[in-house]
């Protein structure tokens, strides 16, 4: 049964992108990995590996974003089960670049999914082998704000690893600007009437440091989110464009 595809937004990730595909392919009833280039100044390596292992690649001229490179995935996906006159739509399996060889472990993500029992499923990952440099800012406005905004209380509010049906893709367009992408999805699809499940799944990413590069992410990261959370305590068709993954 393929069922599934998986959609993973790569940024300078030609050291691991080979891995995290080899890894995405490796799962049941996943037969289409697609790998949104999002605009890598790395001569072209991020995607020639990522092809070279399998996966369909989309490349974006500059970086425009996570939310961006998701949805440009997701149209990808549309447009060739389109081509190929496929009825049923696959599931929607977003991975990080970053996984390497732990993205074969995401298939509790996709059971819920396929059994109805959710719209959406969240990782809870496993602690990180390696501590961060992070202060846990950028998630406690993660999490109090779903709360606020919907009264979910998430474990993983910014967790990237999500399967999710492709209603629940759809009713959560235009996805958040950037780093908001998470916040803005787990809002948008529980406003949406569609069950989110967070689960546990034994992934692993790169765990971000403590110097001036790794607070200068952590400092987009709160920006990102703090816009997705604005976005949402108004009306869609009363937000800025600029808040709205364009």
């Amino acid at each position: 049964m393929s069922d599934t595809a998986v959609v993973i937004p790569a940024y300078l990730e030609a050291e691991r992108i080979g891995a995290t595909v080899d890894g995405a392919r490796s799962l049941s009833g996943v037969n289409l990995v697609i790998v949104v280039d999002d605009g890598s100044r790395d001569e072209g390596a991020t995607a020639r590996i990522a092809r070279e292992h399998g996966a369909v690649v989309v490349r974006h001229s500059r970086n425009r974003g996570k939310g961006a490179a998701l949805e440009t995935g997701a149209a990808t996906l549309a447009a060739i089960e389109s081509r190929d006159g496929r009825g049923a739509p696959r599931h929607l399996l977003l991975l990080d670049a970053d996984l390497e060889d732990s993205a074969a472990a995401a298939g509790p993500l996709i059971d819920p999914i396929r059994t109805g029992e959710a719209g959406m499923t969240v990782a809870i990952l496993p602690p990180a082998a390696t501590p961060g440099g992070g202060h846990g800012f950028v998630l406690k406005l993660a999490r109090d704000g779903i709360r606020r905004a919907v009264g979910f209380e998430a474990q993983a509010p910014l967790s990237g690893q999500r399967c999710l049906t492709r209603e629940a893709f759809e009713a959560a367009l235009p996805l958040g600007y950037g780093f908001g992408v998470e916040v803005g999805l787990t809002i948008d699809v529980l406003r949406a009437g569609i069950r989110v499940l967070e689960v546990e799944a034994p992934l692993r990413h790169r765990v971000t440091g403590g110097d001036f590069a790794a607070q200068l992410h952590r400092g987009r990261q709160y920006r990102d989110v703090a816009m997705a959370l604005a976005a949402r305590s108004i009306p869609a068709n009363l937000r800025p464009e600029t808040w709205r993954g364009r």
